[in-house]
């Protein structure tokens, strides 16, 4: 099967696992972007003779030039770099860009024309409503790539629209189930990114911790899936194996198990609608034993109910929440908050955006900003 990729975010953990899944099954990557690890980028561009590479970081663009320069590859620099090797014409653009920062990559990709598989929930979370219209306007196609809503991707197949009856979004649960939030006041930086099943970045296992990745991907799924946020029910699954479901107008429930391997969900979201070679470790019931299921406790990881709630008002509600959260997640992996400080400040920044009918681009990062303000402002006057 012949495939053209560009990879944004390559040098994280799923932009690494998508080279991977290029590597085993032999598509053309054409281009990569990431921030400022030029290391791995210089790697990654000879590996596989990509045609162009982007770094957000321009200083670190300027030096990886110079190490590239015995290649024909095109070295482009800062987010117009990125939004250019978006904009190539491949089989598909697999965002994994961390944070708000992904959305205008998206958006670029799918003005060129590309497909997009995405691992950058923000850019359904913060700016759905125009992302889908935008999607539908150059008729692509928006593929899921969290291993969630790939799950539920996979378990629509063949099913119509109006037969979904209720969205099953799993949660790990995080290093820091069945605590208390007396438990929680004093957590440290390591502990939180003690994922008990996954292998992920430090922001995303830190939301993971809070619950709040799984509130951003109820937000998600509403756009991805057209569905109300009221359909779609939160259940904690620590084995991390059924990775979503759906149930059924007629009573049934179809999920999709495997191991807890990223690799799967990009491989499905490049070939879909077809099903590529195997890249990641098959998955045996009778290893596992036991597959558990409980309800999240909403009362200590409040980030939860404070997205459902943000989608619920609509508007720029997400990307207040977001915003306001990616700021908080940052001032906790540097030690200037406490664990229990963040659903504080994102419900705060809530709070504090008003509600609004319709919105622009400009709108959502002018939300993002002013949440990401008030998070530091409360937090400087704290201090």
């Amino acid at each position: 099967m012949s495939k053209s990729l560009i990879i944004l975010g390559s040098t994280g953990s799923i932009g690494e696992q998508a080279l991977d899944v290029a590597r085993k099954s032999g598509y053309k990557v054409r281009a990569i972007g990431a921030g400022k690890n030029i290391e791995k980028l210089e790697k990654q561009a000879r590996e596989f003779c990509i045609e162009a590479v982007a770094v957000f970081d321009e200083q670190a663009a300027d030096i990886l030039k110079t190490r590239l320069a015995d290649t024909n590859i095109k070295v482009l620099k800062g987010e117009k770099g990125i939004l250019e090797i978006a904009s190539m014409k491949a089989d598909i653009v697999l965002n994994s860009i961390v944070g708000i920062a992904g959305l205008r990559p998206t958006l670029a990709a799918i003005e060129a024309g590309n497909d997009v598989a995405l691992a950058n929930k923000e850019t359904l979370v913060t700016a759905g409503e125009l992302v889908n219209a935008a999607a539908r306007k150059k008729g692509v196609k928006i593929i899921p790539v969290d291993s969630e809503h790939s799950a539920i991707f996979q378990s629509i197949q063949g099913s119509p629209e109006d037969s979904i009856l209720k969205i099953i979004l799993t949660a790990s649960g995080g290093p820091f189930f069945g605590k208390s939030k007396e438990q929680l006041a004093d957590v440290t930086v390591e502990q939180a990114l003690n994922h008990p099943n996954w292998s992920m970045g430090s922001k995303i296992t830190i939301d993971s911790a809070t619950l709040m990745n799984k509130g951003l991907e109820v937000i998600e799924a509403v756009h991805l899936f057209g569905v109300e946020a009221d359909k779609i029910e939160v259940v904690v699954h620590r084995q991390s194996i059924l990775h979503s479901a759906v149930e059924f107008t007629d009573g049934a429930v179809i999920g999709q198990l495997g191991t807890p391997d990223m690799r799967l969900p990009i491989e499905y979201a490049i070939t879909y609608p077809l099903r590529g070679k195997m890249c990641s470790r098959r998955l045996s019931l009778t290893d596992v034993g036991t597959l558990t299921f409980e309800k999240p406790d909403t009362q200590t990881f409040p980030c939860l109910k404070i997205c459902i709630n943000a989608i619920k008002e609509g508007g720029l509600k997400p990307a207040a929440v977001n915003g306001a959260n990616e700021e908080a997640v940052a001032l906790f992996l540097n030690g200037k908050i406490k664990f229990t400080d963040i659903p504080v400040l994102v419900k705060k920044a809530a709070d504090a955006q008003k509600a609004v009918d319709s919105y622009t681009l400009e709108d959502v990062f002018s939300a993002d900003k002013a949440a990401r303000e008030l998070v530091t402002k409360t937090v400087d006057c704290k201090g």
